[in-house]
């Protein structure tokens, strides 16, 4: 496994971090605890999750499960990084939920409650809160940081002006700022460099990429077990990028490696990127996600996954002419 430092901290995170979203909902207890001692002994030491995460089971059922695996041996708190999310709806209650100081403060208690531990390593905001103002929001992650609760904080599908924004704020209080950002960016979905992967590089934000094979399309069929692609929306994904997709497998056919593999690797070889977040729903998924740091792609090869899944261009000239 390979680290890399976490934007301009000093904390270093493996390249792959493992997301759970799945476990609970979709991945039973046993089947995640195995997962999560497996990625851990090949090298994985960042861990991502969210309040919210539950599904069908309920918001917080992924960070009560986490805790009960922390639980089991704690020694492992210490081996790994550890990052979860506020701003989602916990609850039918007005403030339960949003950027709010009150919300946060909560929130993050109940995290640390559920997760079985003391302190979060990466604080991350799920997203924006257009009502929530930056002093207010860093006023509650400063007192957070004071009482040893959060070590860093970072940011989820923030756009490229609110990342600047965050940090100048951070910047006028004489605070490190944000750290990290969590965006969706794949081989498909590439807009994140126009100006979201920008921001990130002035201001020294890791970039943690959700998402990676773009729901399943860039997997390739024999990584697909469980028919996430079969729903009537993949297929129409499928079908309005077939060309595409197939001269993407042949090309990964052709060097002897998955689609899934092929697309994470490509991932990790680009600029900014720090970490991807694999999501593996079973065993045999993080098996194959974890090869992709021991590919190496070469420059023909990357010339021609250029060619099938072009860039959007630099900002401002993509979009203004």
């Amino acid at each position: 496994m390979n680290y890399r430092q976490l934007g301009r901290s000093a904390l270093k995170v493996s390249e792959l971090c493992l997301g759970t979203m799945n476990f609970g909902p979709r991945t039973p207890e046993p089947e995640a605890f195995a997962i999560l001692g497996e990625a851990v002994d090949a090298g994985v030491n960042f861990i991502d999750t969210a309040n919210q995460y539950g599904g069908h089971l309920g918001v917080g059922t992924t960070e009560t499960l986490l805790g009960r695996w922390l639980a089991q041996d704690r020694t492992r708190r210490d081996r790994i990084v550890l990052a979860t999310k506020v701003h989602e709806p916990m609850s039918d209650d007005v403030n339960d939920r949003g950027l709010s100081a009150r919300h946060i403060q909560m929130a993050c208690d109940a995290s640390l409650k559920r997760l079985s531990v003391d302190h979060i390593d990466l604080y991350q905001m799920h997203h924006i809160d257009r009502t929530a103002p930056m002093e207010e929001i860093w006023q509650a992650m400063d007192r957070l940081i004071a009482q040893g609760k959060i070590t860093y904080v970072g940011s989820s599908n923030f756009p490229g002006w609110k990342i600047a924004q965050a940090n100048e704020t951070a910047i006028a209080r004489r605070r490190l700022g944000l750290v990290s950002e969590q965006s969706l960016y794949n081989l498909i979905e590439r807009r994140a460099e126009l100006e979201v992967i920008p921001a990130c590089r002035e201001y020294g934000l890791g970039l943690m990429v959700w998402s990676p094979l773009a729901g399943g399309l860039l997997a390739g069929a024999s990584q697909d077990p469980d028919g996430r692609r079969q729903s009537g929306q993949a297929r129409l994904a499928a079908g309005a990028r077939s060309e595409q997709l197939s001269r993407f497998n042949g090309l990964c056919l052709g060097i002897g490696e998955t689609p899934g593999t092929v697309a994470l690797a490509w991932l990790l070889r680009q600029d900014g990127v720090t970490a991807a977040i694999i999501g593996p729903r079973n065993r045999q998924q993080l098996a194959s996600a974890l090869q992709a740091s021991q590919v190496h792609l070469a420059d023909d090869v990357l010339a021609k996954i250029e060619a099938i899944f072009p860039a959007c261009g630099p900002a401002p000239e993509a979009y203004a002419w």
